[in-house]
């Protein structure tokens, strides 16, 4: 299959809270070179303006059931991580857009850490923010690492906490943090690869199921990254038929998504029901497949992960690793009408932390195109490039428009001088046309 390449033009930078810029297309007669589409509308949700203000990182990205979007993103007093600096304070700041992404709110604060003035554990900083909002209700759920140790340091004594925050009014307020590290640390205190050092409860987007519904809500599912007792990296996914009020292992507790090769992961559910892991890693993603043996109860089998990358036509990520996020989308073929899905992941095209990307795969036959995750992780059909600059990290969601919401990391005006950088925080949109050279279309369930 090709793999196509198509670099979007970018609009011009905006710097109003207000000013109106967001997915509908502009009226625009220059003439485009060949294989170029009409410039993405862009809007800079979370500004590094000057190398030493406060740099921004890691964004979340939710839709809720009225349509309103939600974005977050750390906002790193301490310039670092959660933990590697000394009492090192870290906020998550919050925007709402009514309106598809043509406008949004002022920037506000859904949590400030109290650093060094803080009087516990736990309020030291939050960052690295995940998010879901509910499709049946106002609710929203955010969680986050909190505290004062890094994920490399941790111990099962003394670990990162996992703060949990909801809204009950489509992410307009948020209640107070609770920390829920013990509920879900404890599961893995008689396995075999545990007590478990640390924990990390990856980035972005928490997903929920579009099939199985137990009780008020339908399933919730998010993947982690774990130290075990021999300090070995290893993913799992945790599940929850509760909004997020509980969580458990899904599948064997013996039995990682993915062991030592394992990072910063996210979670999909394939067309068949089928739970897919997406782990970062060096040049490209790790993927493993969980096949339900009792869908209420969690019980199921791992298949083998495996990697996707340069060497099988797979998701290249040059030179880096870095977390992106992964998107099923149902979709009409132009060609013949077929109607399929298409999945979405995005990563730094690279090389390095640059250049960030959305490719896309399509899944039109389980058994010629996702029958086992060595399938699934070869042979991907297209890419769109995105930035140009610097970018790392993104996240994605589904807007009420049907076009694809789009959050990322870069270095719009420059890097912060912060000990580990920082970047402006960058929304784009784009219909499945665009993202797919005009071979799809979005087709609504």
């Amino acid at each position: 299959m090709k793999r196509y390449f198509i670099l979007f033009l970018f609009s011009a930078i905006v710097g109003s809270a207000m000013f109106a810029c967001g997915c509908t297309k502009p009226e625009d007669s220059t003439p485009k070179p060949e294989l170029q589409l009409p410039a993405a509308e862009r809007f800079e949700v979370f500004q590094l303006l000057n190398p030493s203000d406060i740099p921004y990182r890691i964004p979340a990205l939710a839709v809720t059931k009225d349509g309103t979007l939600i974005a977050v993103a750390d906002y790193r007093h301490s310039g670092t991580d959660i933990g590697v600096t000394d009492k090192g304070r870290i906020d998550l700041h919050y925007r709402l857009s009514y309106d598809n992404g043509n406008t949004w709110s002022e920037v506000m604060p859904l949590i400030e850490g109290k650093g060094a003035q803080s009087p516990d554990f736990m309020n030291v900083g939050f960052g690295d923010p995940c998010i879901v909002a509910d499709r049946e209700s106002n609710r929203v759920l955010l969680m986050s690492c909190a505290g004062n140790v890094s994920f490399q340091n941790g111990t099962r004594q003394n670990h990162q906490n996992i703060a949990r925050f909801y809204s009950e009014d489509g992410g307009k307020t948020w209640g107070e943090p609770e920390d829920i590290a013990e509920s879900i640390y404890s599961q893995f205190d008689a396995s075999s690869y545990g007590p478990v050092r640390s924990m990390f409860v990856a980035s972005g987007r928490i997903m929920q199921s579009r099939i199985t519904k137990v009780g008020d809500y339908y399933r919730l599912y998010c993947a982690v990254l774990v130290r075990d007792k021999y300090a070995k990296h290893m993913n799992y996914v945790l599940f929850s038929d509760d909004f997020g009020g509980s969580w458990k292992i899904l599948g064997d507790i013996n039995e990682p998504a993915v062991y030592d090769t394992a990072d910063e992961p996210k979670v999909e559910e394939l067309p068949n029901g089928t739970i897919i892991i997406s782990s970062r890693y060096n040049g490209g993603r790790y993927y493993n497949y969980f096949i339900y043996s009792d869908v209420n109860s969690g019980a199921g089998d791992w298949d083998k992960a495996t990697f996707s990358g340069a060497g099988n036509n797979g998701v290249e990520s040059k030179d880096n690793s870095t977390n992106g996020e992964i998107m099923l989308v149902p979709v009409t073929r132009v060609a013949d009408s077929k109607a399929m899905y298409i999945m979405l992941q995005s990563v730094p095209l690279g090389p390095q932390r640059k250049n960030v990307g959305i490719y896309y795969k399509e899944l039109a036959d389980e058994f010629e195109d996702y029958i086992s995750p060595m399938e699934f992780a070869r042979d991907w059909d297209g890419v769109i490039q995105v930035s140009t600059l610097n970018s790392a990290y993104s996240t994605m969601a589904w807007q009420k428009d049907n076009r694809l919401g789009f959050l990322y990391e870069e270095e719009t005006h420059g890097a912060s001088n912060l000990a580990y950088g920082g970047y402006t925080i960058v929304y784009e949109c784009f219909d499945v046309e665009a993202l797919t050279d005009g071979k799809y279309t979005y087709r609504k369930e």
